[in-house]
């Protein structure tokens, strides 16, 4: 993607003011927040009460009908296909429905599939549309500055995070060069395993050099760094944590209230 097609792209997305006035690494510190209780239960109350009051919130941010199935349709294909696993199975429980060799659909199945399925949209829906527009380094420099993680792996992990866009380059100059040499158009299965194995040697190959380069160049002495650009924290953080907490004790309140409420390690 071209620099002209990035900005094209940034300049689409909804103005979401309160969220850009967050710190990324609060960012990260919310989404703990509002998805670590809503993984120590497995029902579909609490999951639910989550997934709606959140899609409220993202009216309200102006996360638009169409945006969203852009920015998640990971998401959003992988929670019904995690449903399907559950449903066919899991634990059977109650009524048996239907029953073919180790696939059978019973009371508690169903309800373990809805389960799961709130239960990863609720929890993946949040985090990817909290990042919907997070700069590597921005949040290199709130872990670094904010969270006081060591330096020498916020930067490692920042090179690393700016080294995966190339990946997508490398995967299309390999194959118009073996389309060149008429060796990709036949054998799909073949092809994308041979080209994953020489993106793997490229990669570490790419990753040896950039290691030895940043370690000569100073990235990994002991002594305390300085940043180019502070990073801070204020009351738009403090708000958005505070939601985050809200959203989760009202979703395990609720889930308890309706005695729906199943800890996992039951």
């Amino acid at each position: 993607m071209s620099t002209v097609d990035t900005a094209d792209a940034t300049a689409s997305l909804p103005t979401l003011r309160f969220v850009d006035r967050v710190n990324p690494a609060t960012r990260l510190a919310a989404a703990m927040v509002l998805t670590t209780p809503l993984l120590l239960t497995v029902d579909w109350v609490s999951a639910a009460i989550a997934l709606a009051i959140q899609l409220v919130l993202f009216a309200i941010a102006g996360v638009t009908p169409g945006l969203l199935p852009r920015r998640t349709w990971p998401i959003l294909v992988a929670a019904p296909l995690a449903g399907i696993s559950m449903l066919l199975y899991g634990r059977p429980s109650g009524t048996v429905h239907w029953e073919f060799w180790l696939a059978k659909v019973t009371d508690g199945s169903i309800e373990l599939a809805v389960a799961v399925t709130l239960r990863v949209l609720a929890i993946g829906l949040p985090a990817a549309l909290l990042f919907l527009r997070v700069d590597p380094t921005d949040l290199a420099d709130g872990l670094a500055q904010v969270w006081r993680l060591p330096a020498r792996f916020v930067l490692g992990a920042l090179a690393a995070t700016r080294l995966v866009g190339l990946f997508v380059e490398d995967w299309r100059a390999m194959s118009l060069a073996r389309r060149a040499r008429g060796i990709g158009d036949h054998g799909a299965v073949r092809r994308a395993a041979t080209m994953a194995f020489a993106l793997l040697v490229l990669a570490i190959r790419r990753g040896s050099k950039l290691a030895t380069a940043m370690e000569a160049r100073g990235f990994g002495a002991d002594t305390p760094r300085t940043w180019a650009r502070p990073s801070t924290v204020g009351a738009p953080d403090a708000v958005l944590v505070v939601i985050a907490a809200a959203i989760a004790a009202t979703a395990i309140a609720g889930a308890v209230w309706a005695g729906t409420f199943h800890p996992v390690w039951v």
